[in-house]
């Protein structure tokens, strides 16, 4: 990591540090922000002292973010247009991730103010947008090609039907308990608040087993939510550094001989397979769509167009510039950047190409198995910034949760929480997240605990705080609008002035 430093000028090691600050500052208001969701039913079902509670949820935070993968943090960075990322200068670079941040940061703070429980992630994603939207009008190209569309209907998808499965499960783990968990005294404690058993047992603490049920399903909230939203900030963070220093950062350098070679297989793979089905390229373009020659591919590698056309052109530029390769070192950085930009586009151009009605299921699960070989050394994090990311998550977990957890705890339900709706609600929210962190999509925390919390209530009869319920459904309506208009307005403001 010192040796990064060393290498670059003092005022980009500035901008370095300043990007840091921002993402890590962005992080542990994540942190504060959306993890206040793990930790709220077992601290109001009396199931763990909150500092405790807290100090634990941190813990597994880290963890989580730690052994979480990719997939996420790539998810989100991909939902810009494919020819912004690929053709971006360093300034513009910068703009635009420093944008997004402070636009997320502004409306992350003003909702925990006021202790709504409002999504990261809608937050980053309408931020995203605004940049995308700012980007079309300042380059005068249409709504469809300023953001990447199918990614951007996925995302949307994940976080729209996420609540609904969240509310659903919950609410059928619920019945499931009132029907088949009430057959004795000793069951149906699991459906006490604890001001209720204090009245029939002289205790607030769920019995032995409920607890040990809230606790591990806390843990489970928090891991989850360290490997989906911990990885956002490090896919902004690596799309700051390979702007900023792309002779580190472009292309994994650590990459070995083996990895490189991976690459390069499938590639040779994804040639014989554009050799073998012609028709498929030629389906997907269309009139609009011009095929560059070789030479204006291979020379202008900063304005080349990244479309079905030129697939097997780029796949044929790419082999070559990997013959006999066995490490990234042995190229200088514009190589390194053409060939990041190279992979990024034969990749996006090969997933069109799987979406074709006429792909068969077979060939679209052999084009995502060599999409993820291409991009092995190009979606990277080296640890150093996985572990700082994690630290800042985990840390902002440990501080300013009060509020949203008040509101999720107390403020949701007419009555208060039991210790059944507690461990639904925290078993819905735990094995969701990890789902979508596992599949690579990016979801909201806030809104599975809340709506899981909602489902439990209304199922067993205790009624909703409409108020509440109001504010929460306020702020998630407001949420994409105000961050595409902060993130679009400091844009433009850092293009003109700065």
């Amino acid at each position: 990591m010192l040796h990064f430093f060393s290498e670059l000028s003092f005022n980009t090691n500035l901008i370095v540090i300043l990007a840091l600050f921002f993402v890590l500052f962005y992080e542990s208001i994540n942190g504060f922000h959306d993890t206040a969701n793990a930790v709220a039913a077992v601290i109001y079902t009396r199931a763990m002292n909150a500092q405790v509670a807290v100090f634990i949820s941190g813990i597994f935070n880290f963890l989580g973010v730690m052994l979480g993968g990719l997939s996420v943090a790539y998810s989100i960075v991909h939902l810009l247009p494919t020819n912004l990322l690929l053709n971006v200068s360093a300034a513009h670079g910068l703009a635009m991730v420093f944008s997004m941040l402070l636009a997320a940061i502004i409306w992350n703070l003003s909702t925990w103010y006021l202790g709504l429980p409002a999504s990261s992630s809608h937050t980053l994603i309408g931020a995203i947008i605004g940049i995308g939207l700012t980007n079309a009008l300042m380059t005068n190209i249409s709504i469809v090609e300023a953001l990447n569309i199918p990614k951007m209907i996925n995302v949307f998808l994940s976080l729209l039907i996420s609540p609904l499965v969240g509310m659903l499960i919950a609410g059928l783990i619920i019945y499931v308990l009132r029907q088949y968990w009430c057959t004795n005294k000793k069951r149906q404690r699991i459906h006490m608040s604890p001001a209720e058993r204090e009245k029939v047992d002289g205790k607030r603490k769920p019995p032995f087993w409920t607890r040990i049920a809230l606790i591990l399903s806390a843990i489970g909230v928090s891991f989850s939510h360290g490997a989906n939203d911990g990885q956002k900030g490090i896919g902004l963070l690596m799309l700051v550094l390979i702007g900023i220093a792309p002779a580190a950062f472009v292309v994994n350098m650590n990459a070995n001989g083996y990895d490189i070679s991976r690459t390069r297989d499938a590639l040779s793979h994804l040639q014989q397979y554009y050799t073998h089905n012609p028709n498929l390229v030629k389906t997907f373009s269309s009139p609009s769509m011009k095929s560059q020659s070789y030479q204006e591919i291979l020379h202008l590698p900063t304005g080349f167009k990244c479309n079905v056309p030129n697939a097997p052109s780029i796949v044929t530029i790419t082999l070559e510039s990997l013959y006999n390769l066995q490490s990234y070192s042995q190229l200088i950085v514009e190589q390194r950047s053409q060939l990041r930009r190279l992979l990024i586009c034969i990749t996006d151009t090969a997933n069109h190409v799987a979406t074709l009605p006429e792909t068969s299921a077979a060939e679209k699960r052999f084009i995502k198995s060599l999409c993820q070989d291409l991009l092995k050394t190009v979606e990277y994090a080296p640890m150093w910034i996985i572990f700082a990311v994690a630290l800042a998550l985990s840390l902002g977990t440990m501080v300013g949760w009060k509020r949203v957890t008040m509101t999720i705890g107390e403020k949701i339900g007419k009555t208060g929480m039991t210790y059944a709706q507690g461990v639904s609600a925290q078993m819905t929210a735990a094995l969701s997240i990890g789902i979508a962190s596992y599949t690579g999509m990016p979801v909201s925390t806030t809104h599975l605990v809340s709506s899981a919390v909602a489902g439990t209530m209304i199922i067993d009869k205790s009624g909703v705080q409409i108020k509440t319920i109001k504010n929460i459904v306020l702020a998630w309506i407001l949420t994409l609008p105000i961050s595409i208009l902060l993130s679009s307005s400091l844009y433009w403001l850092a293009l003109h002035f700065v």
